[in-house]
Formats: structure tokens, sequence, C-alpha cells
């Protein structure tokens, strides 16, 4: 698996240009043009040369067939996210080293362009010994002295392209300098430990036995942009932990001090002060948004701050169903816990009605097994056989408390979902939402009609 995302905040920025690969080979969505060759006011330019992927059998195309990497352009930088192959085994190391030597290509092509530029992802390389557990083990396994481990191709390329990178004898290319800076090691320049990625299989990371193979790396003329740098090694979630780098609020740029909300958008902010708000124009071709799978969905924030909304007088149904209620309440209208009306319409007029129900009186008949009623016969004398009860009903009907109304060590109801504190309001509310209707023709309707309250 492979994939790669980046995710901007709409309110604070908004880039200009976006590609998927390294290459610039790949085709922007609905046109057959590759990126790399559109206008150039349309494309974000520095895009490895022939000659630079002459080194390796494989092709632009292939190197960006995984989905491994994403570019943004912002008014005043480049960020690249990245996931780069691992070293699993060597069917794969033409792969990887070909990757990498293409990824060095574009970021180097784009600082030539005189351009800003953001590494940032899951490199899957260390730097030193320092920056990883498993250094001793890796020694043994192959054979090798420190230095030899060091000047492995994919740790000489990283700390080739590194300012402060160790670099084992000569450099590769001497006109090739080092133009790169790890911000997170810089902030903490002498910190062991600092790993980002565990073994999951091992359960490595309690005992903090993992790598640093997460970067937020930045060109030379940004390094000082920054007033914070480090790692989240307690956010659980991943065989990952997150790397991250806080941007001061002012940087310089060609010498003079610039609000930094004024470089990640066109307009959007002038001196730190909001000259428009985003729209949709600002969405690039390549934008999540416009995927049909999550075009016009509601956002994460949305699905938890969304109220259920009071069914209104008249129309009880129409409003849990609108607002999805009937899902929950299914089940309870299978089991028959409560009759519904058209059951008491049913029943003889010789049969006296129950008397009205306070909403605790409910509360305590919702959590109280249900007795299936006696099979009904026809006219030739022949019974009907019950519905067979789903295995959902008969889960429920052994978990529930054998006493009157007393609670159980199981879940008994979905009153259980409640707290205490919580159940006493939601009576509360339950007793208003009844005197506040008409009383209906049938009690028990009006016991169903509140049973709503205890299901939102």
């Amino acid at each position: 698996y492979s994939g790669v995302a980046i995710y901007t905040r709409n309110s604070a920025c908004a880039p200009i240009r976006a590609e998927e690969g390294i290459t610039g080979i790949l085709t922007p969505p609905n046109s057959s043009t590759s990126f790399c060759s559109l206008p150039e006011d349309q494309r974000i330019g520095g895009y490895p040369t022939a000659a630079q992927l002459s080194n390796f059998s494989l092709d632009a195309a292939a190197l960006d067939s995984e989905g491994r990497c994403v570019i943004l352009e912002f008014p005043a930088l480049v960020l690249i996210g990245v996931y780069c192959p691992a070293n699993r085994d060597e069917s794969r190391e033409e792969f990887r080293i070909g990757f990498l030597n293409a990824l060095d290509a574009r970021v180097r092509n784009l600082v030539a362009m005189g351009k800003r530029v953001f590494l940032t992802g899951d490199l899957n390389i260390i730097r030193e010994k320092m920056d990883t557990a498993y250094g001793e083990e890796q020694l043994k396994k192959h054979g090798m002295t420190g230095e030899e481990y060091l000047s492995t191709p994919a740790m000489r390329m990283l700390n080739q392209l590194l300012v402060g990178g160790r670099v084992i004898g000569q450099k590769d290319d001497e006109e090739d300098p080092a133009i790169m800076w790890d911000i997170c090691r810089a902030f903490h320049p002498n910190r062991e430990g600092m790993f980002t990625c565990w073994d999951t299989k091992k359960n490595a990371r309690p005992g903090n036995f993992g790598s640093r193979i997460d970067y937020v790396l930045c060109s030379l003329d940004c390094y000082n942009w920054f007033r914070d740098s480090n790692i989240q090694e307690g956010l659980m979630g991943s065989d990952h932990c997150p790397v991250y780098a806080v941007f001061k609020e002012k940087v310089e740029i060609n010498g003079s001090e610039v609000d930094v909300r004024d470089i990640f958008s066109a307009g959007m902010f002038t001196g730190g002060i909001r000259q428009r708000e985003w729209c949709t124009k600002d969405l690039l071709p390549l934008s999540g948004r416009l995927i049909p799978e999550f075009d016009r969905r509601q956002s994460i924030r949305d699905m938890f701050a969304q109220r259920s909304r009071q069914p209104k007088i008249g129309s009880c149904s129409s409003e849990i169903e609108a607002s999805g209620l009937h899902k929950i309440q299914e089940p309870l209208q299978e089991r028959s816990i409560l009759p519904s009306v058209s059951d008491n319409l049913e029943k003889p007029n010789d049969v006296a009605p129950r008397p009205p129900q306070t909403p605790k009186e409910v509360s305590l008949e919702i959590s109280r097994p249900n007795h299936p009623p006696k099979r009904p016969t026809v006219a030739n004398g022949i019974s009907t056989p019950p519905k067979k009860r789903n295995k959902i009903g008969e889960l429920a009907k052994r978990t529930m408390p054998r006493g009157k109304g007393q609670p159980g060590k199981t879940q008994s109801s979905i009153i259980g979902f409640f707290k205490l504190d919580s159940l006493n309001a939601v009576d509360q509310e339950a007793s208003q939402f009844c005197d506040s209707n008409p009383e209906p023709s049938a009690p028990n309707a009006r016991a169903a009609r509140c049973r709503t309250n205890y299901t939102k």
C-alpha cells in the first residue's frame, strides 16, 4: 500500500498549483497533457531531466506509478509530500534507489529555480546511527562497519542533501552542495531516541525501540522561519508518530518581514489582514473535494456538531424517519416492547385502558423483558407458526434482568448507554414533551411518542 495526501486549511491557505508525482509524466484529472508539458505558468517546474534519470533502468512512468508523491505550490514556497519506498527486500532496491534519486533531482532543480522548497513525509531513511535502535543489530547482520553502514546509497543520498549530514569520503558530485535543513533535528541536535516509527508486530513502541525516518525539511533560505519543531510520540493510531514544525508569525523574505499568512494564499491576506474569504474558485483540479466519492460530503466537524431535531407535533413519524431515529426504533418494534396504536385498536372494547404513565414508568417498561403474545389462531383451527426470533432478539432476551425494573450487570436496554445523571435530564425532557402534546386516543400511543426521547 502507498498513498500520499496533503491537507490544507481553507481559512488560512490556498495553493496555486498542485501536481502528483515527481517526474511530471502524469497528467492532471480529465486531461491528456502531462504536468511537464503544461504551459510554464500552469506547472510547478523542476522536473528531472532525461540525463538525471539515465542512470536507472526504470522510466518516469514506473517511478510515479505507485502514488508516492504530491506537490503543492504556494505563492512563496513549494511543499512536497512523499512516501518513499522501504528497503524490505532486494527485489525492490532498484525501484527504491531510482525513486530517491528522482526525488533528489526534483528538489535540487526547484531550488536552482529560486523556489523555496519543503520536503516532508516518510523518507524511510535514517540519517545516522543515533536515529535508530537497530544500529548494532544491522551492523552484525550485514557484517558492516559504522562507516560502511552510513555509506549505503540511500543514507549517503540523504546526508549529501542535508546541511550537517555526515558523508563518508568525497561527495558523489562536488557541484551538488547541501541545500536542505533538518528542522526537527536542528531544534534537538543531541536528543537520542527521537524515533518516529516502531515495529508493531514486536510491540516495540512501549520500549521506544524504533527509528527516525519521518522528516520536515526546508531549503536554507527559510531555515529560520520556525519557532518550534518536535515529534508527538504519544499520539497513537499508527506505527508512525507525527512530526511537526511551527511557523513564526512573521518570516523574512528578501530582507523584509512578512506575515506568514500572506505567503500561503494569493490575495487572501495582506499584512496579516484578511482581504477575502476562501471560495470554490480556489479549488485546484487535483483537490480531493472534486473526487465524486467526497463531493458535497459533510466534514468530520459537522458530523459531531450536528444536533438532532425535536419531532414536531403531527409529523412525528416523518421527523423520526428524516433524522434516522427509525433505525434505532425498528428493533424495538420487532420485539414488541411497547404496543403500537394499531394493536390497541384491534383489542376488544371491554378491555379497560391502562392509566397514563409517567416518563419514569416508561423508562422502566423499556427495560422490562417482553413476553411474546399467544399464538394467533385462524378459522380452521390451525395455528400459524410464530415468526422466527432473530439472534439479536435472543441475545437481548438472555441479557435482560429477571427482576422487575432492576438493572443487570450486562447491557439490558438502550437506557444503559446513558449515565444515571443524564437519564434524569432525559426524563424531564420526556415529561415536558408529552405534556406539551394533546392527549392521544390510546394511552400507549403517548408512551410510544415519549419513547423517541430515549432513543435519541
